[in-house]
């Protein structure tokens, strides 16, 4: 059978070879031992042989990990979160001012920030009960939440032009499928994952749910599935991305507990769930659906954010005013930040460049500016009443998972 070599390789080879013929025809035949290959051949052979053996693992990790069918292949096989560093914003948002917006539960409005100044520069009124200000997967819109309301609320982000509510029933949270098609809708008084249409929003599929209270979720490496939690019966849902449908389930081992948000960690290997009952993050195995196991953070632990290197995940500990980090390469928390003052830190997201943690004060109405160098409080804003998960924007990354802002 014929050998395909990759252009890389084939290059690099020819490479040594026309160099091995050129110095071997210098020396000629004097009957002597020729010597050995010059330092720069050799120099360029084992830099074709060890792009070929990284590009070959590459493609045994694909070929054991094949992901969602439509799903955009990750930039790194080994870190999910590679396309989030630093200011790489994709052309669609390269040009869309840097805002944070805050949807205010109880005042049903959302508050614009201004993240140089610090301040408020819109307030814009929405539905009932905002919960979440959710990226759109193409990152062109963000929508509103209106749970109580039962609507949707699209913001322009380019130009802050706000459309006209679209109608969906008990949007608590949104998602959206890793291969863009549909919008998933954490129906949470309804007992519903709603699967949508990303762009038109209508319905495709409704999976009614046993568990109560569906919350959040993360998707898994391959997009093949993805974990929700049920804040108000303490459980976990695994769901068949493609089928739609529910393929594991099962309580978390805590009386009482109330699981929060949810997170991978760049590897995949390991999955965090906040719980603000059980003050800290249960961690487990997602492709096994393991027990989980409770590690300890804060009082209140609710939200999950990964920072810009993909080494730390903060942990909002709301109850009792700090942040956690968590450090992914030892799985231990490694410092605890506290809010000047205190505070109820919620949800929120990282500023593009990194060096900005924004939190919501959930009730204190407030917001919280945090340096992610020193932990610093670097301000706090006053809001609306109430609120919630707010959204950095815009923010680096290829496409939205949804929630505030999880960009593969």
């Amino acid at each position: 059978m014929r050998r395909h070599f990759s252009p890389l390789r084939r290059a690099a080879v020819t490479a040594a070879v026309t160099t091995a013929a050129v110095l071997a025809a210098g020396c000629g035949d004097t009957g002597t031992r020729s010597p050995a290959p010059a330092p720069a051949v050799a120099a360029v052979v084992a830099q074709a042989s060890a792009a070929a053996s990284a590009a070959k693992a590459q493609r045994l990790a694909a070929a054991a990990h094949p992901g969602l069918a439509g799903m955009p292949p990750l930039v790194d096989q080994r870190d999910v979160y590679a396309a989030d560093r630093p200011n790489a914003l994709s052309p669609v948002v390269r040009n869309f001012p840097s805002l944070v917006y805050v949807p205010n539960s109880e005042s049903n409005t959302v508050s614009v920030i201004d993240p140089k100044t610090y301040k408020v520069v819109r307030t814009i009124p929405v539905g009932l009960q905002p919960q979440h200000v959710v990226p759109s997967w193409d990152l062109r819109t963000l929508w509103v939440n209106n749970d109580v309301g039962n609507s949707l609320t699209p913001i322009d982000p380019a130009t802050g032009r706000v459309g006209e509510p679209v109608d969906v029933h008990d949007p608590y949270n949104l998602y959206f499928t890793p291969d863009g098609k549909y919008a998933i809708v954490m129906a949470s008084l309804d007992r519903q994952l709603v699967f949508r249409d990303a762009h038109t929003m209508a319905v495709r599929k409704v999976v009614p749910v046993s568990c109560y209270g569906v919350n959040h979720a993360d998707f898994s490496p391959d997009g093949r599935y993805f974990i929700v939690s049920c804040e108000f019966s303490g459980e976990l849902l695994k769901v068949d991305t493609a089928a739609m449908k529910i393929v594991g389930q099962q309580r978390l081992p805590m009386e009482g507990a109330m699981p929060q948000d949810v997170k991978i960690s760049p590897d995949g290997s390991t999955w965090y769930i906040a719980d603000m009952v059980a003050n800290g993050v249960w961690t487990m195995n997602g492709d096994t659906f393991s027990k989980p196991v409770l590690l300890p953070t804060g009082k209140g632990a609710h939200g999950l954010y990964v920072s810009r290197d993909s080494r730390y995940l903060y942990v909002t500990n709301r109850g009792e005013g700090s942040v956690s980090l968590l450090d992914f390469a030892t799985g231990r928390l490694v410092t605890k930040w506290h809010i000047d003052g205190g505070g109820s830190p919620d949800m929120g997201g990282v500023s593009a460049d990194g060096k900005v943690l924004w939190l919501t004060g959930r009730y204190n109405a407030e917001v919280y500016a945090l340096d992610t160098a020193t932990g610093r409080t670097l301000a706090k804003i006053p809001v609306g009443s109430g609120p919630h998960g707010l959204a950095v924007y815009p923010q680096p990354g290829r496409y939205s998972l949804g929630h505030t802002g999880i960009f593969r």
